[in-house]
């Protein structure tokens, strides 16, 4: 179900706005909107801006906390704003002489990584790089060209040059290399280069030996500055050891009023003349159930005030969604968002996708032994791992284990348990007949629902003239019950009066659109290009009349499942020997895992296709925003 939802605004003197914040926003669940644009009605209203006054506190905190490889305090202290920035500036001015030399490592770092970065590519070169930068009466240039220009310079500009180019290295882009020129050629040759986009890189004087040796000396350079900062590191945090508690208690009281600072840009500032005070408002949605404790709350703050809305259809923004459900089928709410939170107004589908996708997922898949597997190891995952996905596997399998029951089947074995209804392979029709005919139940609920939406969302259209409302309800009933009537031998009803439950129906569902404007008391009633809207109409309402046959074929495939399951165990069976009374333990054993992890994870797949295609597009749209409360932040 979806949780009643209740708009509130809070309006206080600006002074107050962080008590406010720390006494109610981190208590109740509020989900906040942008009060400008809730009460853009309002006049003299403006946006609350002021400068952070927590910003440079708050980032020497985070330093200090980073510290500690815990990072909340053992036994959480009480203490007000001022102490804890106290401790925080304390405990940063201890640390002054140890952060200098921090940063002195962490620059002289940068510049060894800028050098390692730019003598990488040019390892192969077996030269010496202070002889080669010591040339008089050569030109040389360090650089890279593109694999493209490299192509055109090797195969028709290098054999006219006097020069010589020694490529170094490469990667999927370039070629890295160093080109040597006589003085008096460099000019020309430069331009040549140049007009290939070779790029220069100089190399300065701190590199020794060859590139090779100069790559190793900085790497290990690195590993020295390395160590350096991991003992100043390990002095920092043996200097705050002894008051951990302190400064994680104070860290996490400036984070607080830091966090709470950012609810500014959603509230809005307005005056009183006559006082000329400055006053916040904060607007924003709160579950119906907290609504009395806050306004009891408030009633004994003296300089805050919340005004409650009765009428929430008088509001600009639309409720968020907070779904509240049995434990049992929370897990669910996850297929739920995967499509789309349902709006406010709609029915939350979780409850119909729990029971639907299990029975469903039991009947394609039904066998005790692999169903208790299922059961048992998505039990144990969603235990020590709390994934919701395990949940849905364990719950899935216990409907498993049921039909499996009712099939008569236990790891492939037909003949060890008695069926209580019966043997897949041996009634195929009466398999496929019977998912069809459920199926059709299931697409009758969808029906149902999708009407009750349209109720709540007072959608006249959606309620009595759409596909899935009452005129495509009773036409699928209609159709359903000849079908029925057909297939057990029986006289179908009158001409007349298959004409009026059919035809009437489906001309509904043809006019909807004007339909709905005539009883919405709209001027136009039919649109202006009639010819192209009738002949839309008509098209669509023959796709219509396939799509109900479609979608109830559909779900053929719950059967055909059921069937190919109890096929593809009988193979393994047959791989095993059974029939000779002395099965193969470890080819049933490998068979039982093969059919259970493939087509368990087809059939999930199935299933879930079933529930968004064949149901969930019958009735629901998934438009609704996520409650997103500030105390969550």
């Amino acid at each position: 179900m979806i949780e009643k939802m209740r708009f509130i605004s809070i309006t206080g003197p600006k002074a107050e706005f962080d008590r406010v914040v720390s006494a109610y926003l981190n208590k109740y669940e509020i989900h906040l909107e942008n009060a400008l644009s809730e009460l853009s009605s309002v006049q003299d209203l403006k946006p609350f801006v002021e400068p952070n006054p927590y910003k440079e506190i708050y980032s020497k905190a985070i330093e200090l906390a980073e510290r500690f490889d815990k990072k909340e305090p053992s036994q959480a202290q009480n203490m007000t704003l001022s102490e804890a920035s106290t401790i925080i500036l304390s405990a940063s001015r201890e640390l002054e002489d140890l952060t200098s030399q921090k940063k002195k490592l962490g620059l002289e770092r940068e510049h060894l990584n800028e050098l390692q970065k730019k003598i990488e590519p040019f390892r192969h070169l077996d030269y010496e790089i202070d002889k080669i930068l010591a040339f008089k009466f050569i030109k040389y240039r360090f650089g890279r060209i593109s694999h493209e220009y490299y192509t055109k310079f090797s195969k028709f500009v290098y054999e006219s040059l006097t020069t010589l180019f020694i490529e170094c290295g490469n990667d999927p882009d370039y070629v890295w290399g160093v080109y040597f020129v006589p003085l008096g050629e460099a000019e020309k040759t430069d331009a040549i280069f140049s007009s290939l986009h070779f790029e220069s890189i100089s190399l300065t004087t701190e590199y020794e030996g060859t590139p090779d040796q100069a790559y190793n000396a900085i790497v290990k350079k690195l590993e020295e500055n390395q160590e350096k900062i991991n003992a100043i590191n390990e002095e920092m945090k043996n200097r705050l050891s002894s008051r951990s508690d302190k400064i994680l208690s104070a860290y996490e009281i400036i984070c607080v009023y830091s966090n709470n600072f950012d609810v500014r840009k959603m509230a809005a500032c307005t005056t009183v003349s006559k006082r000329n005070a400055f006053y916040f408002i904060l607007c924003g949605w709160i579950p119906e159930d907290s609504v009395k404790d806050l306004l009891h709350d408030i009633d004994k703050d003296k300089d805050v005030f919340c005004m409650l809305e009765k009428d929430i259809t008088s509001v600009t923004s639309k409720p968020p969604t907070k779904l509240k459900n049995l434990k049992i089928f929370q897990p669910f709410e996850m297929f739920i968002k995967m499509y789309g939170l349902p709006a406010y107004n709609e029915i939350d589908p979780t409850f119909f996708v729990a029971i639907t996708y299990s029975i469903i997922f039991g009947i394609m898949f039904g066998d005790v032994g692999q169903g208790l597997c299922l059961a048992i190891g998505g039990g144990l995952l969603y235990h020590f791992k709390k994934m919701p996905l395990a949940a849905i596997v364990a719950t899935a399998g216990v409907f498993s284990t049921i039909m499996g029951f009712m099939y008569g089947s236990i790891f492939g074995f037909e003949d060890v348990l008695p069926h209580i209804w019966l043997n897949p392979m041996e009634n195929v029709m009466t398999v496929l007949l019977t998912a069809v005919a459920f199926g059709s139940v299931l697409i009758i609920i969808a029906m149902i629902i999708n009407i009750i939406n349209g109720i709540k969302a007072k959608d006249v259209e959606k309620i009595f003239f759409d596909t899935n409302g009452a005129a495509g309800l009773v036409f699928y009933l209609v159709v359903l019950v000849c079908v029925v009537l057909v297939a057990t031998g029986h006289a179908l009803p009158a001409g007349i009066v298959l004409a009026i439950f059919l035809g009437i129906p489906l001309i509904i569902i043809f006019l909807r659109e004007p339909l709905t404007h005539l009883v919405e008391k709209k001027s136009e009633i039919l649109p202006e290009q009639k010819a192209m809207f009738f002949l839309e109409s008509f098209f669509e309402l023959f796709e219509i009349i396939l799509s109900y046959l479609t979608n109830s074929i559909s779900f053929l495939r719950v059967g055909a499942f059921a069937i190919s399951h109890a096929a593809m165990m009988g193979v393994v069976m047959l791989f095993a020997g059974a029939h000779s009374g002395d099965p193969n333990i470890l080819v049933v054993i490998l068979g039982n895992i093969f059919v259970a992890g493939m087509e368990g994870l087809i059939v999930g797949i199935q299933v879930l296709r079933l529930e968004y295609y064949e149901m969930f597009s019958r009735f629901y749209k998934g438009t609704g925003k996520g409650f997103k409360p500030y105390k969550s932040k």
